[in-house]
């Protein structure tokens, strides 16, 4: 009996210091969540890293026309795949609380694009041409302190059209996020923004919702990129972020939709486009860097467009369907040799 009074004395002794252990432990915990994190990305002159991109968009419908085209196709699909160095060029202090502007090059290491379509599409082959042409081309630009792409040259030099060059550059918007608020997110927090989208019907914005999930360690294949890439250090720990995102239209809906350059040009545009997907991103918590992002969408558009002079129209009804992946890499063996 006194060996158990005395177990039961020790057992109140040691209550308070667990339980006040635990507290500690409990309360360093909520603190780390609460934190603030700002996804700057941190480059150095110097710098290198190696991207792959996969991408994969898949398009059904018909297009109906004055002109009647019995040959015209109704599903298309292309996978377009990249692998991409880029170089930190220059670095600029940073000033308050602005990030620094970089100067960067991006160089297509490798660029292959492959389409299937159930009808003869000349422009689909012509994009394949394009993506075969730009292996080894680089493009230099500027990232400045709102992470928008500026200042871009050498564009010019692969595509005389730069309308055409628009969906090589697809890529770069999904390397830098963007859309964070200015003072910093936590774990758990979520957040709104909003980016308009430019296509015949006017008010269009993908509406997207974003979360902060977790931190975890960044998968090994991304730790033996970091390792081989000339960055500061490997990113051990990745910040998880889901985002939802879907295409909202401003306005009612019985409201005029005709953009601007189409009223301009005697057209008028009527119809609906919607669609919604989802984001899966892993940043770096040491350097802020993207290190793999998963994406899907899914877009609907019944839309027409009339002259206002003649009264003949263009009646487009379709869906697409994308998917991307963007992981950062090992620097590949042959340029890893001096």
């Amino acid at each position: 009996m006194r060996t158990y009074l005395r177990f039961v004395a020790w057992m109140n002794q040691c209550r308070v210091p667990l339980f006040a252990g635990l507290l500690v432990i409990a309360l360093a915990l909520a603190a780390a969540a609460s934190q603030k994190v700002r996804f700057t990305p941190k480059f150095s002159p110097g710098e290198t890293l190696y991207y792959q991109i996969e991408s994969r968009a898949t398009t059904t419908g018909k297009t109906t026309t004055p002109v009647v085209n019995p040959e015209g196709g109704t599903r298309s699909s292309q996978k377009i795949s990249l692998l991409v160095r880029l170089d930190v060029l220059d670095v600029r202090a940073p000033s308050g609380l602005a990030p620094a502007l970089a100067r960067l090059r991006a160089t297509y290491e490798k660029s292959h694009a492959e389409s299937e379509s159930d009808a003869f599409d000349s422009e689909a082959a012509s994009l394949d041409d394009q993506y075969r042409r730009i292996e080894g081309q680089s493009i230099e630009f500027t990232l400045d302190p709102s992470l928008q792409i500026t200042a871009i040259k050498g564009v010019e030099d692969i595509f005389p059209d730069r309308s055409a060059a628009a969906p090589v550059l697809a890529w770069l918007n999904g390397l830098f996020e963007t859309g964070f608020p200015a003072e910093g997110v936590a774990i758990g927090q979520k957040w709104k923004s909003e980016r308009p989208i430019a296509a015949p019907l006017s008010g269009l914005a993908w509406i997207t919702q974003s979360a902060y999930l977790r931190n975890e360690p960044c998968n090994s294949s991304v730790r033996a990129a970091a390792a081989t890439n000339s960055s500061p250090g490997p990113p051990s720990m990745c910040a998880t972020i889901l985002t939802h995102f879907e295409i909202s239209r401003r306005g009612s809906p019985h409201s005029d939709a005709t953009p601007q350059d189409y009223l301009r040009n005697g057209l008028r545009t009527s119809g609906t486009w919607t669609g919604s997907g989802e984001s899966l991103d892993s940043i770096s918590l040491a350097n802020g860097l993207l290190v793999s992002s998963t994406q899907s969408s899914t877009q609907e558009m019944d839309y027409q467009i009339t002259s206002a002079s003649t009264g003949s129209s263009i009646h487009r009804q379709g869906r697409v369907q994308s998917q991307s992946v963007i992981t950062l890499v090992p620097v590949p063996q042959a340029a890893a040799q001096p």
